[in-house]
């Protein structure tokens, strides 16, 4: 299971101590999901070599608009290995799920709303949905309340319309981090199963390594990739 964070600058932590503690929490991996003008300049190599935690590089798209959004991600595509856009805005999030070339969909529901039409777009274009709990775990009172039901009505969507999606806390201090055996439980009270909420996390860790295929020399298209010919003598007859 992973967790997409923020480290500094664009959190609080640094991507060492975020890495640390991710891996004492049982965590597989990272995903450093920094916005774009906050990138974190740390050795991912090292610190995954360091605390025996895979670090992915990612970024988190942040626009005023689609059509600069539409440009950042153009420019980060072939570079980073995930590519989130901040969502909230109705435009923003209507932008990202029609776009093959965004991974991630971040808190949808944070200022905007996720309808069946978005829910349908997300589906037919790969798009993952975050259900982020870092409301849920943050808030307080109404706002808490507000989070909740939001959640509950992006879950309904991504169950009708088989939607791919991943799980996040939105951590951008370490203090923030929580073990997955946490966010199952706090799934569990707000609606989601356990195996919801695993299945959330695993997703970051299998759509890097999708990603990272994709990146690599061998990959051509969908199903199609570059390997060696085994068993005959490398003539065409052979």
């Amino acid at each position: 299971m992973y967790e997409g964070v923020h480290a500094r600058p664009d959190g609080e932590s640094t991507l060492a101590r975020m890495a640390l503690t991710a891996a004492e929490y049982g965590f597989s991996g990272i995903v450093v999901r920094n916005h774009g003008d906050q990138p974190c300049d740390a050795d991912r190599e090292e610190i995954a070599e360091t605390y025996g935690i895979d670090v992915v590089d990612g970024v988190e798209v942040r626009a005023d608009d689609p059509s600069r959004a539409s440009g950042f991600v153009g420019n980060y595509r072939d570079e980073k290995t995930v590519v989130c856009v901040h969502g909230g805005d109705d435009r923003l999030n209507r932008f990202a799920v029609e776009q093959p070339a965004v991974d991630v969909l971040a808190h949808p529901m944070d200022g905007g709303d996720f309808n069946h039409v978005l829910a349908k777009e997300a589906a037919r274009n790969g798009v993952r949905i975050e259900f982020s709990l870092a409301r849920v775990l943050r808030e307080q009172g109404g706002t808490r309340v507000r989070a909740i039901q939001d959640l509950r009505k992006l879950r309904e969507m991504v169950e009708t319309y088989d939607v791919p999606y991943v799980v996040s806390v939105d951590p951008t201090s370490h203090l923030q981090l929580r073990a997955p055996r946490d966010l199952r439980a706090v799934g569990e009270v707000i609606g989601f199963s356990a195996e919801q909420v695993e299945r959330g996390l695993e997703e970051w860790g299998q759509l890097a390594e999708r990603n990272r295929e994709r990146q690599s020399d061998r990959y051509v298209e969908p199903g199609v990739r570059l390997g060696e010919y085994e068993g005959g003598d490398g003539n065409e007859n052979g």
